[in-house]
């Protein structure tokens, strides 16, 4: 896993410190970002339960609502 670095002033000079880079929202095919899903870390995300992870209707936790219903839409009409 990939850290940055910062560099803090302290009393004894100055210290580099190593942090985490944040995660990005996670997001739609469109663009939009996802609702219901949590920006963490896929090792942070393993460790919720099923229903702390995503949405469970079809195509959740990959479309947004808009994406989803025209995807729907789209298979019936087939």
């Amino acid at each position: 896993m990939k850290k940055r670095k910062i560099f803090k002033k302290t009393t004894k000079g100055v210290k580099i410190v190593y942090v985490k880079k944040k995660v990005k929202l996670p997001r739609c095919v469109c663009g939009a970002v996802l609702h219901g899903i949590p920006s963490l870390r896929s090792s942070q995300i393993r460790k919720l339960s099923k229903s702390e992870k995503g949405p469970e209707r079809p195509y959740g936790g990959n479309l947004c609502s808009k994406c989803m219903r025209e995807k729907i839409i789209e298979r019936y009409r087939k």
